[in-house]
């Protein structure tokens, strides 16, 4: 009977082993690099921030917890734009984010709209 028990007890630990490795990893701190077109203080950018950080809550994605979200304001300038988009991709975050308007659109094709 001790023989089963040592067979029951060794089979036991070796398959908890791998669970109990698992459960002991770190949680990997995902980047996320947000691109708006706005100013920092706009409140059409501070909007879809606020919706944006609501919607990764709601997966189960909580800021400074298990995401880290960089964010770059550009102003309308289309010249920081382009910058900090080579500056995100060249930064290798886990995902990039890109928010605009048709105004920066129409700033891209080199025309200024009124929205």
């Amino acid at each position: 009977m001790q023989r089963r028990k040592f067979i029951a007890f060794s089979l036991g630990a070796a398959l908890s082993r791998p669970l109990a490795a698992r459960a002991q990893r770190p949680t990997v701190m995902r980047r996320v690099a947000f691109l708006l077109p706005f100013l920092e203080n706009d409140a059409e950018a501070m909007t879809r921030v606020t919706a944006f950080r609501e919607g990764l809550e709601a997966l189960g994605w909580t800021e400074n917890r298990n995401i880290r979200i960089e964010h770059r304001y550009a102003g309308g300038d289309l010249g920081r734009i382009r910058a900090y988009a080579r500056e995100l991709v060249h930064s290798v975050p886990d995902v990039i984010v890109g928010n605009g308007t048709l105004r920066s659109r129409g700033m891209e094709e080199g025309t200024q709209r009124d929205a």
